[in-house]
């Protein structure tokens, strides 16, 4: 099919394009300005090139994340990701686990061996608190999504009370394995 066809019906003339590239600027968007600040006020900079290398030149070119402070409702946004990711590697010890679990008698005993170590215990209790703190950091963000605690100081409320509970949680879940 022709993408520049052009049909007549009646009066009207219809015509079919391509799609806009991305990054298409059409023409009812404002230009960019070329404008820069600078002590006595705003001062051309010249061409769009000069002002954005103007700009660019005072980017920092490596960050770093300890200088940032990020709000508790960022952290436990960011931890629940984390322990998203953590569930994820955790299966796959635990599908293995119940695999060789149900290979038979040998497998079995190989298993409850292995669990009775310090180290089985300890990642069966960190998959446990990244799943517990996954699940109660994800009801946050149902009831957010629902409405609720959208404002400022109920988020900050809604973080802390996360933290809260998954800790209690957790801890829980440390006396249980252990």
């Amino acid at each position: 099919m022709n993408l520049n066809a052009r049909f007549s019906i009646a009066s009207y003339r219809v015509t079919i394009r391509p799609p806009e590239p991305i990054g298409y600027r059409s023409r009812i968007d404002p230009p960019i300005p070329t404008y820069q600040p600078s002590a006595a006020g705003f001062r051309s900079c010249g061409t769009k090139r000069e002002c954005e290398s103007a700009v660019n030149s005072k980017r920092p070119v490596n960050l770093d994340l300890g200088k940032f402070h990020f709000p508790l409702p960022a952290i436990t946004s960011i931890l629940h990701r984390i322990s998203g990711i953590i569930i994820f590697v955790g299966v796959a010890f635990l599908l293995y686990g119940l695999d060789l679990s149900l290979s038979g008698e040998d497998g079995f005993a190989r298993v409850s061996e292995l669990l009775d170590s310090f180290l089985a215990k300890l990642i069966i209790w960190g998959i446990l608190s990244a799943l517990l703190y996954h699940l109660v950091a994800g009801i946050k963000h149902l009831l957010m999504d629902m409405g609720i605690a959208e404002e400022l100081e109920s988020g900050r409320l809604a973080a802390k009370i996360t933290v809260v509970v998954s800790i209690v949680l957790i801890i829980l879940a440390g006396v249980w394995v252990w």
